[in-house]
């Protein structure tokens, strides 16, 4: 890949007093990360400094003031302040959860100017980047506004995807938010994102019910009954290849989920627990469905650990290549889709 075909990799730097900075500098420590892209961290690199010297890490910084300036094969960092950051680890800290507000608003309005090809987040703290101005329950809900589509969580390893029917609402609304509307909305998402962001042709979905043991024939709860089973049916006579409503309680200690392309889960912690006990480490958080690709680690600012120099950086690193991955393969499937009669180069075959 040349300079100028290089992927962009624009990194949010997330909570300064958690463990995003301490994973995003162990991840390109490894130089060999700048042959498959070149990463903006939106930051400072006076902050971005301290935290090379906190943690012993050797590698050099690009410090520029515009994204124009991006030099490939650099670790580049967009100086969004000058000022000096306190930094507490561990600790909760509105006016840090303010630097993780702007360092996202400047990485996304740069993914959305299309300077940069790829966004992936380092974690935020949900509470404390709240304000008056930013209202969002976290990266998920800001995108949705930010850019085009609609979009679904879906957290992606090297033998599972996850998706999610609800992501963030309370145990107590989950019935209430799975709709028809809702149920074929995402699974048509969830589709679509297979096909152009992964590659496979005609994906196997399955879908995890409402209620424990998908209601019981109407016992507990008839949800699975009048709003997922016709749905679903519906979906399937429209040509979707998907399954289910399955008893979610056996559906992973039985290995079935090795027989499908995605599963879909009812709420979070149905579909989340499972993942993270099968990928955690070397899972990724993908927001399917948008018109740019945005990625993260599937874990969260660990500040329990923040500053100690403990941090595994794989899933940030898995979050890197993934984001680089997926954008690669949309590129050909947009590509392909634009000229789907393309003449084969291949020379004809000549019966001797």
């Amino acid at each position: 890949m040349s300079n100028q075909d290089k992927i962009i990799v624009g990194i949010s730097i997330g909570d300064l007093n958690g463990i995003g900075s301490e994973i995003v500098l162990k991840t390109f420590q490894d130089s060999r990360m700048l042959e498959f892209c070149t990463p903006v961290i939106f930051a400072s690199v006076k902050v971005m400094s301290f935290f090379k010297k906190h943690y012993s890490i050797e590698l050099n910084l690009h410090g520029i003031d515009a994204l124009d300036k991006i030099i490939p094969k650099k670790i580049n960092v967009l100086n969004l302040w000058k000022e000096p950051v306190a930094i507490d680890f561990g600790k909760q800290d509105n006016t840090i959860g303010q630097y993780a507000v702007r360092s996202l608003e400047a990485a996304v309005l740069a993914l959305k100017q299309n300077t940069i090809h790829a966004l992936v987040t380092a974690p935020i703290n949900k509470a404390n980047i709240q304000s008056e101005r930013f209202n969002f329950p976290g990266h998920t809900d800001y995108l949705q506004q930010q850019l085009e589509g609609d979009s679904l969580m879906l957290m992606i390893s090297e033998s599972l995807r996850v998706g999610l029917l609800t992501d963030h609402v309370a145990v107590k609304d989950i019935s209430a938010n799975i709709t028809r509307e809702v149920i074929e909305k995402k699974i048509n998402t969830i589709h679509k994102t297979l096909i152009q962001d992964f590659g496979i042709a005609k994906p196997k979905i399955a879908v995890l019910g409402i209620n424990p043991h998908t209601g019981d024939n109407g016992v507990i709860g008839n949800e699975d009954d009048t709003i997922m089973r016709p749905t679903l049916d519906n979906l399937r006579n429209n040509g979707k290849t998907v399954f289910g409503p399955y008893a979610a309680d056996s559906f992973f200690g039985s290995a079935n989920y090795k027989n499908f392309d995605v599963i879909i889960a009812s709420y979070h912690d149905q579909g989340l627990v499972p993942f993270k006990t099968l990928a955690f480490g070397f899972g990724v958080n993908y927001t399917a469905g948008l018109s740019e690709i945005r990625t993260s680690p599937d874990h969260g600012t660990a500040y329990d650990i923040a500053g100690k120099n403990k941090a595994d950086f794989s899933s940030f690193r898995a979050a890197v290549f993934s984001a680089i991955t997926i954008h690669k393969t949309r590129k050909a499937y947009l590509v392909s889709a634009e000229n789907p009669l393309k003449i084969s180069k291949r020379k004809p075959f000549v019966k001797k």
